[in-house]
């Protein structure tokens, strides 16, 4: 059986190409937000946020009960 031949030039520009979009695709994957998604999230944590300190108790001086 011979051998298939290949066309290193050929061979050489589709790894490229395919290294370039394994590149863009882990690219996209880390800096594929949109702005609005973006805004969104920073939105719910900023809620969160003043969720959790309206939650929070003020004991004052940070002991227990003052009954002597």
């Amino acid at each position: 059986m011979p051998a298939e031949i290949v066309n290193l030039k050929r061979a050489r520009k589709q790894k490229a190409r395919t290294d370039k979009e394994l590149q863009a695709a882990e690219n996209r994957a880390v800096h594929g937000r949109s702005k609005a998604q973006r805004i969104s999230d920073l939105r719910e944590a900023a809620r969160i946020s003043r969720e959790l300190d309206g939650a929070r108790r003020d004991t004052g001086d940070g002991g227990g009960d003052d009954r002597t």
